[in-house]
């Protein structure tokens, strides 16, 4: 599944880039005058092959969930238990990306690929799969894809071998087709995980190259003292691993998350089908590199929603070559940042849509 996934992901096309520049100069607008935008627009024509490319309709979230063996390195002061008792929050509709989601009309889709432990509420053997059925933005669902219950502290071995990391990133494959198959028309990325933002920033480090301090933030906000021994963490796991670059299943394994996995494998699954992903924070950030190792070309398919305050986000999306829609220091995760930058990229989009010519308009150009 996942070279064959790799193999049907296309680079931008070119003509209809073309085609979207070609009518921006014509549209009643300075030239230049939306900024970003107009880039953006830009390259959804591209990823669409068509201009002007489809508006963004029928918006899907799908919060990866996983919990993580570095959390007995004291790296997070939330208990481990959290992120399951969040699952639960999520499909209860209590959490703020539920609130977001109810404002943008987005349907949540919470996939447990390795939490630890139960989830109140929810039934032993959630759904393994998503009907090709409409989606519907009232009801949060489960869909269970464990591949193993936390991954194993990779201070001492590798989080994952390569069979579960694979098996990570193609859950993400299947549920990128399902949320498709359902009506989705842009993938928004989110994640739940007590700890994930340090393995997070050991995939940065390792993508990118940079220290465990750049790549390393406070994630939910921890001491000097924690921050610290994160740092140490870090920097520990990518000397012990030495995770190569052009490996992105080895790095996944060594010293990723499984959440992390199958965000990488949604992205790629969306870039195969020319549909849009509007990415999250630094979780969506480290697994869009592993994403653009596999498969260069599935950065067209890309969407920088904002700035997370975390500061590996930045360098992820440096080396990525994307400039995020907001910034307003969010640090929450859940997808959070990426729904509410949806709304501009549906206004991109409709601008190519509805905004008239100079000449059908009948304005005079300069």
């Amino acid at each position: 599944m996942l070279e064959s996934t790799i193999a049907a992901i296309e680079p931008l096309d070119e003509a209809a880039m073309a085609e979207a520049r070609e009518l921006h100069g014509r549209l009643t607008k300075p030239a230049g005058s939306l900024g970003a935008l107009e880039e953006l627009s830009v390259r959804l024509a591209g990823l669409a092959g068509a201009c002007p490319p489809p508006l963004p309709g029928a918006p899907a979230v799908a919060i990866f969930a996983g919990d993580h063996g570095v959390h007995a390195q004291g790296v997070s002061p939330w208990p481990q238990e959290v992120t399951a008792q969040m699952i639960a929050n999520f499909l209860a509709g209590g959490a703020v990306v539920n609130a977001f989601a109810r404002q943008a009309g987005a349907a949540v889709t919470v996939v447990d690929v390795g939490v630890a432990t139960p989830i109140p509420g929810a039934p032993a053997d959630p759904v393994s799969g998503a009907p090709a059925v409409p989606l519907d933005p009232a009801v949060p669902r489960l869909i269970g894809a464990t591949v193993r219950r936390g991954t194993r502290d990779f201070t001492v071995t590798a989080a994952l071998t390569r069979d579960e990391a694979r098996a990570g990133v193609e859950a993400g494959i299947r549920v990128a087709g399902e949320l498709i198959a359902a009506g989705a028309g842009i993938l928004l990325t989110g994640d739940m995980g007590i700890a994930n933002t340090t393995p997070a920033a050991a995939l940065i480090a390792a993508f990118t190259g940079a220290d465990a301090a750049e790549a390393t933030g406070r994630g939910t906000g921890v001491d000097d003292p924690t921050y610290r021994r994160k740092v140490e963490v870090v920097r520990t796991a990518l000397d012990r691993h030495r995770p190569d670059p052009a490996d992105p299943l080895g790095v996944l394994a060594g010293v990723g998350g499984l959440e992390h996995a199958a965000l990488a494998g949604l992205i790629l699954g969306a870039a195969a089908r020319r549909v849009p992903v509007l990415l999250d924070g630094v979780i969506a950030g480290s697994a869009a590199l592993a994403a653009a190792a596999f498969a260069p070309d599935a950065v067209g398919a890309m969407v920088a929603g904002h700035r997370s305050a975390e500061p590996g986000a930045t360098l992820a999306l440096r080396r990525l070559g994307l400039e995020p829609l907001i910034d307003l220091g969010l640090r929450l995760g859940e997808g959070t940042g990426a729904l509410l930058a949806l709304p501009v990229v549906t206004g991109a989009v409709r601008v190519l849509h509805e905004v008239a010519t100079f000449d059908s308009a009948g304005v005079a150009e300069k």
